[in-house]
Protein backbone atom coordinates (compact mmCIF):
# COMPACT_ATOMS: atom_id res chain seq x y z
CA UNK A 1 0.00 0.00 0.00
CA UNK A 2 1.20 3.87 -0.82
CA UNK A 3 0.22 5.51 1.93
CA UNK A 4 -0.97 8.98 1.21
CA UNK A 5 -3.35 10.28 4.47
CA UNK A 6 -0.44 11.36 6.97
CA UNK A 7 -2.13 14.17 7.24
CA UNK A 8 -4.73 12.29 9.34
CA UNK A 9 -2.20 10.14 11.01
CA UNK A 10 1.13 9.34 9.98
CA UNK A 11 0.97 5.96 9.48
CA UNK A 12 5.08 4.59 8.92
CA UNK A 13 6.59 5.73 12.37
CA UNK A 14 10.49 5.57 13.52
CA UNK A 15 11.13 2.02 14.48
CA UNK A 16 12.34 3.96 17.83
CA UNK A 17 8.56 4.88 18.57
CA UNK A 18 7.49 1.22 18.78
CA UNK A 19 10.48 0.17 21.23
CA UNK A 20 9.45 2.87 23.21
CA UNK A 21 5.73 1.84 23.47
CA UNK A 22 6.58 -1.18 24.13
CA UNK A 23 9.33 -0.55 26.75
CA UNK A 24 7.06 1.68 28.89
CA UNK A 25 4.54 -0.94 28.55
CA UNK A 26 6.91 -3.43 30.19
CA UNK A 27 8.64 -1.21 32.55
CA UNK A 28 6.52 1.79 33.85
CA UNK A 29 2.89 2.41 35.74
CA UNK A 30 1.98 5.88 36.42
CA UNK A 31 4.20 8.79 37.48
CA UNK A 32 3.96 10.93 40.47
CA UNK A 33 1.80 8.06 42.30
CA UNK A 34 4.76 6.06 43.65
CA UNK A 35 8.54 6.30 44.65
CA UNK A 36 9.32 2.91 43.27
CA UNK A 37 11.60 1.86 40.16
CA UNK A 38 8.22 1.72 37.28
CA UNK A 39 6.67 4.98 38.67
CA UNK A 40 9.86 6.92 39.25
CA UNK A 41 10.53 5.73 35.05
CA UNK A 42 7.42 7.40 33.98
CA UNK A 43 7.66 10.34 35.97
CA UNK A 44 11.55 10.71 34.30
CA UNK A 45 9.60 9.86 30.53
CA UNK A 46 6.99 12.53 31.30
CA UNK A 47 9.57 15.21 32.10
CA UNK A 48 11.79 14.46 29.50
CA UNK A 49 8.53 14.76 26.76
CA UNK A 50 8.02 17.86 28.27
CA UNK A 51 11.84 19.40 27.85
CA UNK A 52 11.99 18.28 24.73
CA UNK A 53 8.62 19.63 23.35
CA UNK A 54 9.65 22.38 25.15
CA UNK A 55 12.79 22.79 23.17
CA UNK A 56 11.11 22.26 19.89
CA UNK A 57 8.64 24.53 20.41
CA UNK A 58 10.15 27.40 22.63
CA UNK A 59 8.42 26.74 26.09
CA UNK A 60 11.21 27.80 28.47
CA UNK A 61 9.32 25.94 31.68
CA UNK A 62 8.78 22.42 31.00
CA UNK A 63 5.41 22.38 33.63
CA UNK A 64 4.07 24.36 30.72
CA UNK A 65 3.62 21.37 28.28
CA UNK A 66 0.62 19.90 28.92
CA UNK A 67 0.06 16.57 27.73
CA UNK A 68 -2.89 15.65 26.18
CA UNK A 69 -5.11 12.76 24.49
CA UNK A 70 -4.71 14.39 21.30
CA UNK A 71 -4.83 18.30 19.40
CA UNK A 72 -9.13 18.08 19.63
CA UNK A 73 -8.20 17.80 23.99
CA UNK A 74 -5.97 20.44 23.73
CA UNK A 75 -8.03 22.47 21.98
CA UNK A 76 -11.21 22.13 23.78
CA UNK A 77 -9.15 23.28 27.13
CA UNK A 78 -7.71 26.52 25.56
CA UNK A 79 -10.87 27.24 23.54
CA UNK A 80 -12.51 27.23 27.10
CA UNK A 81 -10.20 28.74 28.42
CA UNK A 82 -10.33 31.85 26.33
CA UNK A 83 -13.79 32.07 25.15
CA UNK A 84 -16.34 32.66 27.77
CA UNK A 85 -20.39 33.33 27.07
CA UNK A 86 -20.41 36.93 24.77
CA UNK A 87 -16.67 36.96 23.48
CA UNK A 88 -16.31 38.27 20.08
CA UNK A 89 -13.79 35.47 18.38
CA UNK A 90 -11.81 36.04 15.42
CA UNK A 91 -11.49 32.88 13.03
CA UNK A 92 -9.30 32.62 10.13
CA UNK A 93 -11.55 30.64 8.14
CA UNK A 94 -9.83 27.60 7.60
CA UNK A 95 -10.50 26.08 11.18
CA UNK A 96 -11.41 22.46 12.06
CA UNK A 97 -14.34 21.17 13.64
CA UNK A 98 -11.79 20.36 16.72
CA UNK A 99 -12.08 24.75 17.46
CA UNK A 100 -15.36 25.39 16.16
CA UNK A 101 -17.57 23.11 17.35
CA UNK A 102 -16.20 23.97 21.37
CA UNK A 103 -16.59 27.19 20.35
CA UNK A 104 -19.98 27.34 19.01
CA UNK A 105 -20.66 25.16 22.15
CA UNK A 106 -20.17 28.58 24.50
CA UNK A 107 -23.45 30.49 24.92
CA UNK A 108 -23.80 34.16 23.27
CA UNK A 109 -20.40 33.86 21.74
CA UNK A 110 -20.02 36.25 18.60
CA UNK A 111 -17.86 34.72 15.75
CA UNK A 112 -16.15 36.56 12.55
CA UNK A 113 -14.76 34.27 10.11
CA UNK A 114 -12.62 35.53 7.79
CA UNK A 115 -12.71 34.72 3.97
CA UNK A 116 -9.25 35.79 2.15
CA UNK A 117 -8.33 33.11 -0.74
CA UNK A 118 -6.19 30.52 -0.84
CA UNK A 119 -2.03 30.76 -0.89
CA UNK A 120 -2.70 34.70 -0.58
CA UNK A 121 -0.90 35.69 3.25
CA UNK A 122 -0.44 39.09 1.90
CA UNK A 123 -3.93 39.29 1.75
CA UNK A 124 -4.70 37.57 5.01
CA UNK A 125 -2.66 40.02 7.03
CA UNK A 126 -4.56 43.10 5.34
CA UNK A 127 -8.02 41.32 6.39
CA UNK A 128 -6.81 40.80 9.44
CA UNK A 129 -5.76 43.94 10.84
CA UNK A 130 -9.06 45.71 9.80
CA UNK A 131 -10.86 43.01 11.53
CA UNK A 132 -8.62 43.21 14.97
CA UNK A 133 -8.69 46.64 14.91
CA UNK A 134 -12.75 46.18 15.18
CA UNK A 135 -13.20 45.18 18.82
CA UNK A 136 -11.85 41.25 18.89
CA UNK A 137 -11.85 39.30 22.16
CA UNK A 138 -10.14 36.25 20.58
CA UNK A 139 -8.02 35.02 17.62
CA UNK A 140 -8.13 31.38 16.73
CA UNK A 141 -6.14 30.62 14.02
CA UNK A 142 -4.79 27.23 12.37
CA UNK A 143 -1.07 27.44 10.98
CA UNK A 144 -1.68 25.24 8.32
CA UNK A 145 -4.87 24.13 6.69
CA UNK A 146 -5.99 20.26 7.22
CA UNK A 147 -7.66 20.52 3.90
CA UNK A 148 -5.36 22.56 1.60
CA UNK A 149 -1.43 22.64 3.60
CA UNK A 150 -2.04 26.36 3.00
CA UNK A 151 0.70 27.78 5.79
CA UNK A 152 -0.91 30.81 7.35
CA UNK A 153 1.38 33.58 7.99
CA UNK A 154 1.36 33.14 11.86
CA UNK A 155 4.47 34.95 13.12
CA UNK A 156 2.90 38.35 11.49
CA UNK A 157 -0.34 37.09 12.88
CA UNK A 158 0.75 37.02 16.18
CA UNK A 159 2.72 40.23 15.94
CA UNK A 160 -0.86 41.85 14.79
CA UNK A 161 -2.36 40.33 17.64
CA UNK A 162 0.41 41.67 20.54
CA UNK A 163 0.32 44.94 18.83
CA UNK A 164 -3.91 44.96 19.28
CA UNK A 165 -3.15 42.83 22.97
CA UNK A 166 -5.99 40.14 21.75
CA UNK A 167 -4.61 36.76 23.05
CA UNK A 168 -3.84 34.09 20.36
CA UNK A 169 -5.21 30.33 20.28
CA UNK A 170 -2.89 28.41 17.17
CA UNK A 171 -3.69 24.86 16.29
CA UNK A 172 -0.15 23.58 14.91
CA UNK A 173 -2.21 20.00 14.05
CA UNK A 174 -0.15 20.23 10.91
CA UNK A 175 2.36 22.72 11.29
CA UNK A 176 4.23 20.76 14.45
CA UNK A 177 7.05 18.72 13.29
CA UNK A 178 8.12 20.21 9.69
CA UNK A 179 7.37 24.36 10.44
CA UNK A 180 9.05 26.29 13.23
CA UNK A 181 6.46 26.58 16.39
CA UNK A 182 7.65 29.56 18.42
CA UNK A 183 5.54 29.91 21.42
CA UNK A 184 8.35 32.66 22.85
CA UNK A 185 8.37 34.59 20.02
CA UNK A 186 4.27 34.44 18.96
CA UNK A 187 3.34 35.71 22.62
CA UNK A 188 0.45 32.66 22.40
CA UNK A 189 -1.58 31.65 24.81
CA UNK A 190 -2.09 28.81 23.65
CA UNK A 191 -0.84 26.56 20.67
CA UNK A 192 -2.24 22.85 20.58
CA UNK A 193 -0.64 20.06 18.58
CA UNK A 194 -1.25 15.66 18.27
CA UNK A 195 1.11 13.69 18.64
CA UNK A 196 -0.04 11.40 15.44
CA UNK A 197 1.12 13.27 13.07
CA UNK A 198 3.77 15.33 11.93
CA UNK A 199 5.80 14.32 15.32
CA UNK A 200 5.47 10.69 14.29
CA UNK A 201 4.12 9.67 17.80
CA UNK A 202 1.03 6.63 18.75
CA UNK A 203 -2.51 7.90 18.59
CA UNK A 204 -4.13 9.08 21.89
CA UNK A 205 -1.22 11.29 22.50
CA UNK A 206 -1.11 15.23 22.32
CA UNK A 207 0.62 18.48 23.53
CA UNK A 208 -1.06 21.72 24.48
CA UNK A 209 1.34 24.39 25.18
CA UNK A 210 0.31 26.96 27.69
CA UNK A 211 1.47 30.78 28.69
CA UNK A 212 -1.93 30.86 30.82
CA UNK A 213 -2.83 28.42 33.44
CA UNK A 214 -5.65 27.13 31.55
CA UNK A 215 -9.29 26.25 32.95
CA UNK A 216 -9.63 22.26 32.85
CA UNK A 217 -12.18 20.43 30.98
CA UNK A 218 -11.65 17.15 33.11
CA UNK A 219 -11.41 16.67 37.01
CA UNK A 220 -10.18 14.31 38.88
CA UNK A 221 -6.97 12.83 40.33
CA UNK A 222 -3.63 14.77 39.83
CA UNK A 223 -1.72 12.59 42.83
CA UNK A 224 -0.92 16.30 43.79
CA UNK A 225 -3.28 18.63 46.23
CA UNK A 226 -4.96 15.29 47.27
CA UNK A 227 -6.96 17.07 50.58
CA UNK A 228 -8.63 19.97 48.53
CA UNK A 229 -11.42 19.28 46.15
CA UNK A 230 -10.88 22.07 43.66
CA UNK A 231 -8.10 21.52 40.90
CA UNK A 232 -4.45 22.57 41.85
CA UNK A 233 -4.03 26.09 40.91
CA UNK A 234 -0.65 24.94 38.74
CA UNK A 235 0.39 23.54 35.89
CA UNK A 236 1.01 21.15 34.37
CA UNK A 237 -1.63 19.66 36.84
CA UNK A 238 -4.38 21.36 36.75
CA UNK A 239 -5.29 19.99 33.33
CA UNK A 240 -3.49 16.73 33.29
CA UNK A 241 -6.88 14.76 35.60
CA UNK A 242 -6.09 10.88 36.12
CA UNK A 243 -3.82 8.36 34.99
CA UNK A 244 -1.65 9.34 31.76
CA UNK A 245 -1.20 7.65 28.27
CA UNK A 246 2.88 6.75 29.42
CA UNK A 247 3.49 4.33 26.56
CA UNK A 248 1.84 7.44 24.74
CA UNK A 249 4.56 10.01 25.97
CA UNK A 250 7.03 7.75 25.74
CA UNK A 251 6.42 6.65 21.68
CA UNK A 252 5.78 10.50 21.38
CA UNK A 253 9.01 11.59 23.00
CA UNK A 254 10.64 9.11 20.49
CA UNK A 255 8.92 11.17 17.95
CA UNK A 256 9.86 14.26 18.87
CA UNK A 257 13.43 13.22 18.86
CA UNK A 258 13.33 11.73 15.12
CA UNK A 259 12.15 15.08 14.14
CA UNK A 260 14.60 16.98 16.22
CA UNK A 261 17.69 14.91 14.31
CA UNK A 262 16.21 15.12 11.00
CA UNK A 263 15.26 18.64 11.22
CA UNK A 264 11.92 20.42 10.88
CA UNK A 265 13.09 22.26 7.83
CA UNK A 266 14.78 19.23 6.20
CA UNK A 267 11.38 17.48 6.59
CA UNK A 268 9.33 20.43 5.27
CA UNK A 269 11.60 20.37 2.40
CA UNK A 270 10.70 16.61 1.37
CA UNK A 271 7.12 16.87 1.80
CA UNK A 272 7.44 19.86 -0.50
CA UNK A 273 9.30 18.52 -3.57
CA UNK A 274 6.73 15.45 -3.28
CA UNK A 275 4.06 18.14 -3.12
CA UNK A 276 5.63 19.66 -6.33
CA UNK A 277 5.45 16.69 -8.04
CA UNK A 278 2.10 15.42 -7.26
CA UNK A 279 0.48 19.06 -7.85
CA UNK A 280 2.40 19.71 -11.10
CA UNK A 281 1.52 16.07 -12.76
CA UNK A 282 -2.21 16.38 -11.09
CA UNK A 283 -2.54 20.02 -13.26
CA UNK A 284 -1.69 18.03 -16.51
CA UNK A 285 -4.60 16.02 -16.14
CA UNK A 286 -7.78 17.03 -18.17
CA UNK A 287 -10.53 18.03 -16.08
CA UNK A 288 -8.42 17.71 -12.55
CA UNK A 289 -8.63 20.88 -10.75
CA UNK A 290 -5.48 21.33 -8.12
CA UNK A 291 -5.26 23.23 -4.64
CA UNK A 292 -1.95 24.46 -4.92
CA UNK A 293 0.89 27.17 -4.90
CA UNK A 294 2.74 27.25 -7.92
CA UNK A 295 5.75 28.93 -5.44
CA UNK A 296 5.90 26.42 -3.37
CA UNK A 297 6.08 29.05 -0.27
CA UNK A 298 2.67 28.57 1.10
CA UNK A 299 2.03 25.44 1.28
CA UNK A 300 3.23 22.26 3.48
CA UNK A 301 2.69 18.93 1.99
CA UNK A 302 -0.79 18.63 1.83
CA UNK A 303 -2.85 18.80 -1.57
CA UNK A 304 -6.24 19.00 -2.25
CA UNK A 305 -8.12 18.38 -5.99
CA UNK A 306 -10.89 17.39 -7.49
CA UNK A 307 -11.81 15.60 -11.05
CA UNK A 308 -14.55 16.91 -13.05
CA UNK A 309 -17.94 14.91 -13.47
CA UNK A 310 -16.59 12.68 -10.41
CA UNK A 311 -17.35 12.04 -7.00
CA UNK A 312 -14.49 12.70 -4.57
CA UNK A 313 -15.23 9.46 -2.47
CA UNK A 314 -15.55 7.62 -5.62
CA UNK A 315 -12.02 8.29 -6.58
CA UNK A 316 -11.03 7.73 -3.26
CA UNK A 317 -12.75 4.22 -3.48
CA UNK A 318 -11.17 4.00 -6.91
CA UNK A 319 -7.42 4.66 -5.92
CA UNK A 320 -8.08 2.47 -2.39
CA UNK A 321 -8.30 0.18 -4.40
CA UNK A 322 -5.35 0.17 -6.72
CA UNK A 323 -3.41 0.09 -3.38
CA UNK A 324 -3.26 3.67 -2.60
CA UNK A 325 -4.64 5.44 0.66
CA UNK A 326 -6.09 8.56 0.20
CA UNK A 327 -8.72 10.73 2.34
CA UNK A 328 -12.37 12.53 0.56
CA UNK A 329 -14.57 14.37 1.68
CA UNK A 330 -14.97 17.03 4.28
CA UNK A 331 -11.50 16.28 6.01
CA UNK A 332 -13.75 17.19 9.23
CA UNK A 333 -13.16 20.71 8.23
CA UNK A 334 -15.83 22.59 6.66
CA UNK A 335 -15.38 25.86 7.20
CA UNK A 336 -11.87 25.30 5.15
CA UNK A 337 -13.96 24.34 1.95
CA UNK A 338 -16.80 27.05 2.41
CA UNK A 339 -13.65 29.94 2.45
CA UNK A 340 -12.07 27.74 -0.77
CA UNK A 341 -15.40 27.55 -2.33
CA UNK A 342 -15.20 23.57 -2.30
CA UNK A 343 -18.13 22.86 0.44
CA UNK A 344 -20.54 21.28 -2.03
CA UNK A 345 -18.50 18.16 -2.82
CA UNK A 346 -15.08 18.30 -0.59
CA UNK A 347 -11.94 17.57 -2.54
CA UNK A 348 -9.94 13.98 -2.33
CA UNK A 349 -6.74 14.92 -0.10
CA UNK A 350 -3.09 13.81 -0.85
CA UNK A 351 -0.85 14.46 2.26
CA UNK A 352 2.85 13.10 2.63
CA UNK A 353 5.35 12.39 5.24
CA UNK A 354 8.91 11.70 5.84
CA UNK A 355 8.65 7.92 4.97
CA UNK A 356 7.09 8.73 1.03
CA UNK A 357 9.20 8.84 -1.78
CA UNK A 358 9.31 10.08 -5.43
CA UNK A 359 8.51 6.71 -6.79
CA UNK A 360 5.20 6.67 -4.90
CA UNK A 361 4.00 9.90 -6.08
CA UNK A 362 4.95 8.26 -10.21
CA UNK A 363 3.09 5.51 -9.23
CA UNK A 364 -0.13 7.89 -7.89
CA UNK A 365 0.81 9.43 -11.33
CA UNK A 366 0.49 6.63 -13.56
CA UNK A 367 -2.91 5.56 -11.48
CA UNK A 368 -4.78 8.63 -11.73
CA UNK A 369 -4.05 9.39 -15.71
CA UNK A 370 -5.46 5.44 -15.67
CA UNK A 371 -8.22 6.70 -14.00
CA UNK A 372 -8.85 10.35 -15.44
Amino acid sequence: MIYFDSAATTFQKPAAVGRAVTAALARMTSPGRGEYGPAARASQTLLACRECAGDLFQVEEPERVVLTFNATHGLNIAVRSLVKPGSRVLLSGYEHNAVTRPLYSIPGVRVRVMRSPLFRPDLFLEELERRLASETDVMICTHVSNVFGYILPVDEIAALCRRWEVPLLVDASRSAGVLPVRMRDWGAAFAAMPGHKGLYGPQGSGLLLCQSSGDPVLLGGTGSASRQQEMPDFLPDRLEAGTHNVPGAAGLLAGMQFVKEKGPARLLRHEQQLLAQAAEGLNRLPGVQVYWDPRGVSQSGVVSFRVRHRDPGQMGELLGQRGIAVRTGLHCAPMAHETAGTERTGTVRVSFSAFNTGREVERFLRVMRQLV
